[in-house]
């Protein structure tokens, strides 16, 4: 039998790509819909089309598989928020930032990352891994708010300012799983447009 070369093991690579990407998509959706209790590896591996043996293998335990998936809405979520602004933002745009930072946290995205601290809150095994992901997805939120703000943290309350601006970001979030809070929403992101601005010189 001949030598396995890198050709023949790029598509067999680029289908388990796939198939992971698959499942995270699948996860997100899942616990975004149903919460933690209804989002079982059987009902994900469903979602995604493939069998429940082809998700343990790329994910062994739930926890695994709802951990990746959060550590990928992270990823997207910040993926999205450098989209919006490529080149970084001036002080012109703080106002789209601001606006930009709140969406993160009104989409699905955020519904699925909050399902998972529930869930996290009461499951002793998940507990400690999702607050070690959560604490690194605020830094780098933190990070890339500060980079599209173009803010001076050497100046005195500006790191507090982001800092709050993200807390009251995750806030309407929250409010916004009950009842449709755009028409508040609108009238707080207008109102700390203008304090970021003073805030941030």
């Amino acid at each position: 039998m001949g030598a396995v070369t890198e050709a023949d093991r790029s598509p067999k690579q680029d289908r388990s790509r796939a198939t992971r990407q698959r499942l995270l998509e699948a996860a997100v959706a899942c616990l975004a819909e149903h919460g933690w209790t209804g989002s079982t590896v059987t009902v994900v591996s469903e979602r995604a089309g493939v069998s429940r043996g082809a998700a343990q293998h790329h994910f062994p335990t739930r926890e695994d598989l709802f951990t990746a998936a959060v550590e990928y809405v992270a990823e997207e979520r910040s993926a999205a928020l450098r989209g919006l602004f490529p080149e970084g933002a001036g002080a012109a745009d703080r106002a789209a930032v601001v606006r930009a930072l709140v969406d993160l946290y009104t989409g699905p995205l955020f519904r699925a990352a909050l399902q998972l601290w529930v869930a996290a809150s009461n499951e002793p095994q998940l507990g400690p891994r999702v607050a070690e992901l959560e604490a690194r997805v605020g830094r780098e939120t933190h990070r890339i708010a500060v980079e599209l703000l173009a803010v001076d943290e050497s100046r005195p309350g500006a790191r507090e300012t982001v800092q709050g601006l993200l807390d009251m970001a995750r806030g309407l979030g929250l409010a916004n799983l009950l009842t449709d809070d755009a028409h508040r929403r609108d009238r707080v992101v207008h109102q700390w447009s203008h304090l970021v601005a003073g805030a941030l010189g």
